[in-house]
């Protein structure tokens, strides 16, 4: 994160306050977050999405509608205030939920999001002689940019190092940068930690190399708690689902040291959205997450009804009074598996439960109606406890997701796409696959 002026140090300076700021009461919280939605929404006015708006007041924001991401996807240039080619960075959405959506960011943004985001970690990251490894995709999707400023702000040395840049930075060359660098904290996608495990666990080397990690910050990907318990478990680290939000949005939560996401309150305005209306976001309550982002830039947005389903609490060990969320994902992100609708989450609880697979992949018929499940078994397992694990896995299937595999396989490899991760990963694209009818024996 580059400062290049006086303006921008100074902006870099009111965030900052801004984040790490406590209320004196219920008062002054009002009256500094009413300030900033009428700058987000004078910003807002003068894109071709929001033309019209009128004056700002407290009440017209709640009468404003909530802004679809569908439309946001549909339309993504009448959201923006800067044109594409002002931005100081240009980004892309993944498109794992359709067309990518082109996403500029200006210095402005990427300061804001860079400070909000760093603040929070700073319990964990500051001041503890951290070395970070970033294994992450730094083209077109901003979350390696990111780690890398945050790393900066927090004065914690880097390196960033991306797998599938072929003849770049392939495994071998990031395993001889282990041994010198000795990262203490990895930031890395799901996916990719999977298919690194595997081949250092190949190589016999794992047990080695995870002496010096203590913390494994997975991004990009969803994360289980099932997942995140079996990779702590291979490294001995403590594996964290290290932050939520979105391309477009910027980050909206980040996690603590107790593996919980908090709400980045004091960089964005939430509300939950349900069958009533839209209300504020208060421990206890759930529904889809709506948010305005204070402080965007380029694409100030109002009201983004992000369509996860999400729960929120309270009293959380760490002691941040800001809310716990739990994001469930979208009602509809479910695909039908043999008459079931069945998310990432659900399905990864199932399979990553024993700490021994290395991926997966799901095999279905045209019409649905047949399905097999693919396990990559851990090199170092036990391949005479498979048919008891495969017995587990069905009957956990039929409890939790209510049907039962046709047949459950281990197998010693998987297709690299299953766990590539990070802008290279989609659960629907890269997690299934669809085959000829199978007639049964």
């Amino acid at each position: 994160m580059k400062i290049k002026s006086r303006s921008e140090l100074d902006y870099l300076e009111r965030i900052l306050g801004e984040v790490t700021a406590r209320p004196r009461d219920a008062a002054s919280d009002e009256a500094f977050r009413t300030a900033k939605l009428a700058e987000v929404w004078q910003r807002a006015a003068r894109t071709t999405a929001y033309a019209g708006l009128g004056p700002f007041s407290t009440d017209a924001f709640s009468r404003l509608p909530a802004t679809a991401k569908e439309d946001l996807k549909a339309r993504p240039l009448d959201y923006l205030r800067v044109p594409v080619g002002e931005g100081l960075k240009y980004y892309q959405t993944t498109g794992t939920t359709g067309v990518p959506t082109p996403t500029p960011r200006t210095a402005r943004d990427v300061i804001a999001n860079t400070v909000s985001v760093a603040e929070a970690w700073r319990p964990m990251l500051a001041d503890r002689g951290h070395r970070a490894l970033i294994l992450l995709p730094s083209d077109i999707v901003p979350v390696a940019d990111l780690m890398v400023g945050v790393c900066e702000f927090l004065d914690v040395p880097h390196v960033k190092a991306y797998p599938y840049t072929t003849g770049i930075s392939d495994w071998d060359r990031i395993a001889d940068l282990w041994e010198v660098f000795r990262p203490t904290v990895v930031f890395v996608a799901p996916g990719v930690l999977l298919q690194f495990s595997q081949i250092m666990k190949r190589r016999a080397v794992l047990e080695r190399m995870r002496g010096s990690v203590e913390l494994l910050m997975l991004l990009g990907e969803v994360s289980t708690p099932e997942l995140r318990a079996m990779v702590g478990h291979w490294w001995e680290a403590r594996a964290y689902d290290a932050s939520y939000g979105s391309t477009e949005s910027g980050t909206l939560a980040a996690c603590c040291a107790w593996d919980r996401l908090h709400l980045l309150r004091r960089a964005n305005h939430f509300e939950i959205a349900d069958e009533g209306g839209i209300a504020p976001a208060e421990a206890g309550r759930a529904g889809r997450l709506v948010v305005t982002p204070l402080n965007n830039d380029a694409r100030p947005l109002l009201r983004l009804d992000m369509g996860d389903e999400v729960t929120l609490a309270g009293g959380c060990p760490c002691g941040a009074d800001s809310p716990v969320v739990t994001v469930h994902g979208r009602g509809s992100d479910g695909t039908g598996i043999k008459g079931s609708r069945v998310r990432t989450r659900d399905l990864e609880g199932i399979v990553y439960a024993n700490h021994d697979v290395m991926g997966y992949l799901i095999e279905v018929d045209e019409r649905g109606a047949w399905a097999r499940l693919l396990l990559e078994r851990d090199p170092g397992t036990d391949r005479e406890a498979e048919p008891a694990k495969r017995d587990l896995i069905q009957r956990r299937t039929d409890e939790h997701l209510g049907f039962r595999w046709d047949e459950v396989r281990f197998v010693n490899r998987l297709p690299v796409t299953t766990k590539s991760g990070g802008s290279q990963k989609s659960w629907k694209r890269s997690n299934f696959r669809v085959v000829d009818e199978v007639v049964p024996a």
